[in-house]
């Protein structure tokens, strides 16, 4: 597992950018629709666009860029979360901004009923700090981009036709994760493995029982599957997590039983590592604050995403370098978008480029 390492973090060689006096940012919010290349169902529910908001954070002549995506399970939509940082426009606009963790300390007691919003905005605060100070955000946390996981791509639930079509479209993938969560889930990747030798890793999302998570972690790991991500679900009682965390015959990944900061120290004993999503926790600032007390307390470390485009993978993939395990694959999966950044080709990511999160976007085409 990497270390992370010390804190704290690191700026640009020229250092820290001089503030004008009286300068202050300001903060634009765009809500976009972003279409699919096919339906993407889960075990709750199926889309074919998604929707999104992007915000800029303006300030001395830079622009730093931030998203959050549409999640119906977390209750958030495109209305509430640009609803929420429209709310605070008015004190963020009183706010000199110095650093990304300086801010996120100023909003996150006005969006503490919004992260999703929170994070759109942290991103795009870490963002406009490397654009001013000439760095990109994984250099200014003392990272290099050597040795980084590969990210897997998911595979929809669908008729087991459909799953084995996309499948064989995705030949080139080294990693493949599988939404579960039917009555035929065995069957499912039985059929992928007869069809793949990738490498494949499982997501019930929050589907299964006891008793069915430690019945199929053993025919699972015969049909060589790395892990089992988030079987039970958030709210199952521990020791149901527990009875599960020492019974299984495969590691068990935390995804929406880890969602803030408190719940690292949650899932030690009753999960073998934790997925951690931007958007769940609040952006970049608590995600690099949670990826070294996993790894403090010997936890696999993952990162996730949504569906979404390149503004939001770009700031994700900052924290590649720390990682075990990457599945942020949600750009891929759109048939169009108005960004460029972080590219993920056949599992492998481009080198982020530029300073920032190395995304730009063209808010004429939305």
């Amino acid at each position: 597992m990497r270390r992370i390492p010390g804190w704290p973090r690191r700026v640009g060689r020229r250092g820290p950018r001089t503030r004008k006096e009286g300068a202050l940012v300001r903060l634009e919010i765009h809500q976009i629709k972003l279409p699919l290349r096919r339906v993407f169902a889960i075990s709750r529910s199926s889309i074919t666009e998604q929707e999104s908001v992007i915000v800029e954070l303006h300030d001395q002549g830079k622009i730093g860029l931030g998203e959050a995506a549409k999640s119906s399970y977390y209750g958030q939509d495109a209305e509430s979360i640009a609803g929420a940082l429209e709310r605070i426009k008015p004190e963020l606009a009183k706010h000199d901004f110095t650093t990304p963790e300086a801010l996120w300390d100023f909003a996150a007691p006005l969006l503490e009923d919004n992260y999703f919003a929170l994070s759109a905005l942290d991103q795009a605060a870490h963002d406009l700090y490397g654009k001013l100070n000439s760095t990109s955000v994984y250099q200014r946390n003392g990272l290099s981009w050597r040795n980084v996981p590969q990210s897997s791509v998911t595979i929809s639930i669908g008729p087991l036709e459909e799953v084995l079509s996309e499948v064989e479209s995705y030949a080139d993938w080294p990693i493949l994760k599988v939404k579960l969560g039917t009555p035929n889930d065995l069957e499912i990747v039985t059929a992928l493995r007869q069809n793949t030798d990738a490498i494949l890793r499982v997501d019930a999302n929050c589907a299964w029982t006891v008793e069915e998570t430690i019945r199929n972690s053993h025919a699972l790991a015969e049909l060589g599957v790395e892990f089992i991500e988030q079987p039970l679900p958030y709210d199952a009682p521990e020791r149901s997590k527990r009875t599960v965390f020492e019974e299984s015959a495969l590691p068990i990944i935390a995804d929406e039983s880890c969602q803030r900061e408190h719940h690292v120290r949650e899932c030690d004993g009753l999960f073998h590592g934790i997925n951690i999503k931007l958007c769940k926790c609040g952006g970049l600032t608590p995600a690099y604050r949670m990826l070294r007390e996993a790894s403090m307390r010997g936890l696999k470390t993952m990162v996730g995403c949504m569906i979404e485009s390149d503004v939001a993978i770009s700031a994700a993939a900052q924290l590649v370098p720390l990682l075990d395990f990457a599945d942020l694959d949600g750009a891929f999966l759109l048939a169009s978008q108005p960004a460029d950044g972080v590219k993920l080709e056949r599992g492998t990511f481009s080198r982020p480029e530029g300073y920032g999160c190395g995304v730009t976007w063209d808010a004429s085409l939305v």
